[in-house]
């Protein structure tokens, strides 16, 4: 659910999680799997420590784990050097593609008017402090009073003077493996959603029979999103069976079912931006939410809504100002 020891991402998780099932409801089923959320460790990791306070102050439902009884319920689990888990049993996996076609539905029937257009680079008009209208690549104008830019990966692309090097696009390589006929161990009965934090690894159970899904998480090289391949290199993928028949044995030899070449878009200290463009009071940014941004969704839209209509106070940490141009790492 939460986002390590991070209280304001556990607390934007919670309420996020909470919108997400309100708005689910029960006319939109296969949206949410309640797989759990296991997260492991070695002996002492700060990082889980860490969460485990951070979930406390939140009131978040989890319970702790040391290596005996990981091993008992878990002995599908290489965990070699691993020594304490966190579960949280009430959280789990959003289906991000539908969950997105079902907002825009909603939205289309709450009266929002949903276009597929690709925009040129904005340009303010001559002696402007803001935005007046940006053109499509298909000749069509649109005017506003507030324009808000949530563009993922191309958000540095579309403002390349003032994000260029503010945005960091990576290469995040994705893969699922085909669980053995009849084997159970991997269903989501018996496997709950992972993260290992020391590795840098997080996966999820065989949903929908799609396979067992596994990726780590460390930052790939940089990419232009418009032109990188979306197909998995060799040795990648030599790195990930490895690292599978080490944490999980029983898929030492499953084979590869599918796989996935997607792009983090993360700001230099993995923070999110939402903030004013610098020169453009009328233009806003809301990026920079690689590994965490999609089930931040609800809350990160009361907040910019907040800021944009009712004029409140922003969080310092999700400025513009404090984002820079060299990368150090500080949300995982």
């Amino acid at each position: 659910m939460g986002y390590g020891a991070d209280e304001i991402y556990t607390r934007w998780a919670q309420k996020s999680l909470a919108l997400w099932k309100e708005f689910f409801g029960f006319k939109r089923p296969g949206l949410f799997y309640e797989t759990g959320v296991l997260w492991l460790g070695a002996e002492g990791d700060a990082r889980v420590r860490g969460t485990a306070a951070t979930l406390a102050r939140c009131g978040v439902t989890f319970e702790e784990l040391d290596g005996g009884e990981l091993a008992k319920r878990y002995p599908q689990i290489g965990l070699d050097g691993i020594a304490t888990g966190l579960l949280e049993p009430q959280s789990g996996v959003l289906m991000a593609r539908r969950a997105v076609a079902a907002v825009v539905e909603a939205a289309v029937v709450n009266g929002a008017e949903y276009r597929v257009s690709e925009i040129v680079t904005p340009e303010r008009a001559q002696g402007s402090g803001g935005l007046t209208s940006i053109t499509t690549r298909g000749g069509e104008r649109i005017e506003a009073e507030q324009f808000v830019f949530a563009c993922g990966a191309w958000l540095g692309k579309l403002f390349p003077e003032v994000l260029g090097e503010r945005i960091f696009v990576s290469r995040q390589e994705v893969f699922f493996f085909g669980v053995p006929a009849g084997d159970m161990r991997f269903s989501p009965s018996a496997l709950p959603t992972f993260l290992f934090q020391g590795d840098e690894s997080y996966g999820m159970p065989d949903l929908e029979s799609r396979g067992f899904k596994i990726a780590l998480d460390r930052h790939g090289v940089r990419v232009d999103p418009d032109t990188q391949s979306r197909v998995v290199s060799g040795d990648v993928a030599e790195d990930v069976r490895r690292y599978v028949a080490r944490r999980f044995p029983g898929l030492r030899d499953a084979p590869i079912v599918e796989t996935r070449v997607c792009q983090y878009e993360n700001t230099s200290s993995g923070d999110f931006l939402i903030d004013r463009h610098p020169e453009m009071d009328n233009v806003w940014f809301v990026g920079g939410g690689s590994g965490h941004g999609f089930k931040h969704g609800p809350a990160v839209g009361e907040y910019v809504v907040g800021r944009i209509l009712d004029g409140a106070e922003g969080e310092p940490r999700f400025s513009f100002s404090s984002k820079d141009t060299v990368q150090r790492r500080a949300v995982y």
